[in-house]
């Protein structure tokens, strides 16, 4: 099988495992789809996803890494908990999932070798989503800026809420932003994804992508600061150009964050403690403490958890937190040792993101965008592969002449 050919059909797997992530829950669409389909299609992408994965990895080549590995040991909890069936049987249904995207994720990391195959994958199928984003509030500004959702931009075409259009356009914004200043891609193709993208993220008034976005921004440009002129020229730049919004647009800019809310409601995360503090003081046995309570639609009483990590520890318990945990410093500490460059300052981008938004939003235990993220991360951080067909150096197959021999 022909590289291009491959190439393109690990491009497909990766936009299947995008779509399968999308969800099922949102806003009202301007055509109404029913739930049960958009899981059939989300379901049959993951499936499609892995059947194609393993046509094009027939030998099973897989390339061992402490993400993949810790994510599979996840499921350990899972399956333990949701055997309970306390969440019935849709916990071991996401079981499966997880499942399958864990097996999917092990095929591809045969081509986990360092480079930005995968960043670009990424950037194409999330611009993709974002265009069904603006086609949808192009078609129908009334259903893509709902009451419902107090004029925040959301899916009209497929349902996506306000948190999940901010998280892909502050995503595919950052990893423009450094391939721009790594020389590897031009200005004006950079500026039709960076461009709209921040339109769009302006638009769903999302705090926890903003701050991601900066945040990470932040720390993959000061690991290239030392090594790099146009990330110094960039940094220098953005500052003073955050110094002047600060000063000219203060007022505009905390109107935009507050989003109308009161100070008191902002300050307890538009709600959320509520439902943290009722869900750490549940009861729970000592077997639900160490595996939770089984995989479900990340809520507690009816309402989202919107934090991963209590989202966590409410389905898959303390050994859950650890191996997330784990998955985080792991990928931070490769990240870290590595020397400056710029598949590790996309890295940290991505990781500080996740670990960033993982406190006002779940997914990090379960198939979700943020896994995919840190999937990207991990492909970013691993070793470039040795080609076995390669021949050996000429050096060490040149044969010496006696002449030589005797006088060594």
């Amino acid at each position: 099988m022909g590289t291009d050919h491959t190439s393109k059909i690990v491009g497909a797997v990766w936009g299947l495992l995008v779509l399968n992530t999308l969800g099922s829950a949102g806003a009202q669409t301007i055509i109404p789809l029913p739930r049960s389909l958009i899981q059939v299609v989300t379901m049959g992408a993951l499936g499609a996803a892995f059947v194609l994965a393993l046509a094009v990895n027939l030998r099973l080549r897989i390339r061992a890494g402490a993400f993949v590995f810790l994510l599979t040991l996840l499921l350990v909890p899972s399956v333990i908990s949701s055997a309970n069936l306390e969440s019935g049987f849709g916990a071991l249904f996401r079981c499966a999932r997880l499942a399958l995207f864990a097996g999917t994720l092990w095929l591809l990391s045969r081509w986990w070798d360092g480079g930005l195959t995968f960043v670009r994958h990424h950037i194409r199928m999330y611009f993709a989503v974002l265009g069904s984003v603006a086609a949808g509030a192009l078609i129908s500004p009334g259903a893509a800026l709902p009451d419902l959702y107090g004029g925040r931009l959301v899916g009209a075409l497929w349902p996506l809420t306000p948190p999940q259009i901010g998280q892909y356009a502050a995503v595919i914004t950052g990893l423009t932003v450094l391939l721009v200043l790594g020389r590897r891609t031009d200005r004006a193709s950079a500026a039709v994804i960076i461009v709209p993208a921040l339109v769009l993220l302006a638009l769903t008034h999302t705090r926890t992508a903003t701050l991601g976005l900066l945040v990470g921004l932040v720390l993959a440009i000061g690991s290239l600061i030392l090594t790099s002129a146009a990330a110094r020229r960039f940094f220098a730049w953005a500052v003073l150009c955050a110094a002047v919004a600060v000063v000219g647009f203060g007022s505009a800019l905390q109107a935009w964050f507050l989003r109308g809310q009161s100070q008191e409601y902002f300050t307890s995360l538009t709600g959320r403690e509520k439902v943290w503090d009722a869900l750490l003081a549940a009861p729970r046995t000592t077997s639900e403490q160490l595996f939770g309570m089984g995989l479900g639609d990340k809520s507690f009483g009816g309402l989202p958890i919107d934090n991963s990590w209590l989202a966590v520890y409410h389905e898959q318990g303390l050994t859950g937190v650890a191996l997330v945990a784990a998955i985080i410093i792991v990928l931070g500490g490769a990240a870290l040792l590595r020397p400056p460059s710029l598949p590790r300052a996309c890295a940290i981008f991505l990781i500080s993101y996740c670990a960033i938004a993982s406190y006002t939003e779940a997914g990090l235990g379960d198939a979700s965008p943020y896994l995919l993220h840190l999937a990207v991360a991990a492909s970013l951080l691993a070793a470039p592969a040795e080609d076995p067909a390669l021949p050996a150096p000429a050096a060490s197959r040149r044969r010496v002449p006696r002449w030589a021999r005797e006088w060594r």
